[in-house]
């Protein structure tokens, strides 16, 4: 099978290199507000989308034209790819996964790629890497880099320029050195609860330095905007940002990593992030309840990041040969376990669990791990409903669990 890795390394450009990675970086900004303004007239005027293919004939263009000929000092691939960019932003607003592709502005996401491998070198023996029209950087070797070199996405964030380095490489289908299954159940209070019975204690990275970036964020504020002071100000609450970023991804990297090789199966729930953290405020005609409560659980389900842990889980399991499923979140926390009674009262506070039928007792986010790893079995085995999460073919039983188990390799005891 062939895996996709990227290997990110933080960059040590000269004075001239960091200032033509800044005007790439702006040349790819330009190009991509300007193909975004020129959809949107295209639009209102009632024609058609504008393609790729037509887009770039535009993009030779302004770089031949009078108006914008500093277009021509950026390499051409990374300018093209900014429009490949916006057709994939397009793309993803018509299938409704994200909203309206939105201008960008200066110095918020600056980044620019090289797709074509043909013109990368690597040095990895030196640390250096080659560039089109930067020549070679130097960068800072923590590790080795594995397979073919497909592309380079050059970005700055903090203010350091990074290098991600994507990969390919042709690899054994790997087999599941784990032979257990596991359901998640993910919280505020805790982060994620498993089915065996452990827990993990959540971050919270964001509301450990929630006061210390108000702080910095009032002094900025304070500050003649765009002066010297204001700048040194913006430094300070980017850093701020950087440090919370990156100690959420070092803990999420380190969760999924261990179980990942701890579990061949793994069950989580079908969450909706986006619409679980939409704001409550509404408008004049409608205004919102409770705002300030929702405000506050948004930014407690954000800070989280359950949508990135999903998204480490799926490629890391499949790394260590395993499987990862991801069933119907319906009433997880208010089914019993024990008799398969649901209903609202059975969950007595935000941790207590209590079936009104069977007197079944167990903390809320256990039961509902428990719930998602036998939905997972029923999932992998013969389908199951959107609603209840029952099976639509016939109930779950000890048969249908032993061949789930076996599916994936688990030993049926």
């Amino acid at each position: 099978m062939q895996r996709l890795q990227a290997y990110k390394y933080e960059l040590m450009p000269n004075g001239e290199q960091e200032r033509d990675m800044r005007r790439f970086a702006g040349s790819c900004r330009f190009v991509y507000n300007k193909a975004l303004a020129m959809q949107q007239e295209n639009h209102e005027a009632g024609n058609k989308f504008i393609g790729y293919v037509a887009m770039a004939k535009q993009l030779t263009g302004w770089r031949n034209g009078p108006d914008t000929p500093w277009l021509k000092e950026a390499p051409c691939h990374p300018l093209q790819h900014a429009l490949k960019d916006l057709e994939k932003a397009y793309k993803n607003f018509f299938e409704k996964r994200a909203d309206f592709p939105k201008f960008k502005r200066k110095g918020s996401g600056d980044t620019f790629r090289y797709p074509d491998s043909k013109q990368i070198k690597l040095d990895q023996g030196n640390g250096r890497i080659f560039l089109p029209k930067l020549g070679w950087l130097r960068y800072r070797n923590s590790r080795d880099v594995l397979g073919e070199v497909r592309n380079v996405t050059v970005s700055q964030s903090g203010g350091k320029w990074f290098a991600s380095i994507q990969t390919q490489r042709e690899i054994k289908q790997p087999l599941p050195t784990a032979t257990t299954a596991i359901g998640i159940d993910v919280g505020i209070s805790r982060f994620a609860t498993m089915s065996d019975g452990a827990f993990i204690a959540p971050l919270n990275s964001f509301k450990k330095h929630q006061q210390r970036l108000a702080r910095y964020q009032r002094r900025m504020s304070r500050k003649v905007k765009f002066s010297s002071n204001w700048k040194k100000a913006k430094a300070r609450v980017q850093k701020i940002h950087t440090r919370i970023a990156n100690a959420r991804k070092d803990f999420l990297h380190k969760t999924t990593t261990t179980i990942s090789q701890n579990h061949a199966l793994v069950c989580i729930e079908d969450l909706q992030v986006r619409n679980m953290s939409k704001s409550s405020k509404g408008n004049s005609e409608q205004p919102g309840k409770m705002v300030k409560q929702k405000s506050g659980l948004n930014r407690s389900i954000l800070d989280q990041g359950w949508g990135e842990f999903r998204r480490q889980l799926a490629y890391k399991v499949a790394w260590h040969g395993g499987m990862l499923l991801a069933v119907p979140p319906h009433h997880t926390s208010q089914t019993c376990p024990a008799c398969g009674h649901v209903s609202k009262d059975n969950r007595q506070t935000q941790a207590k669990f209590l079936c009104v039928d069977c007197g079944y007792e167990n903390h809320a986010d256990m039961v509902g791990a428990i719930n998602i790893l036998e939905r997972g079995y029923r999932l992998l085995a013969c389908g199951e409903s959107e609603q209840s999460g029952r099976s639509k073919k016939q109930e779950p039983t000890e048969a249908t669990r032993k061949s789930s188990r076996s599916a994936v390799g688990i030993p049926v005891l």
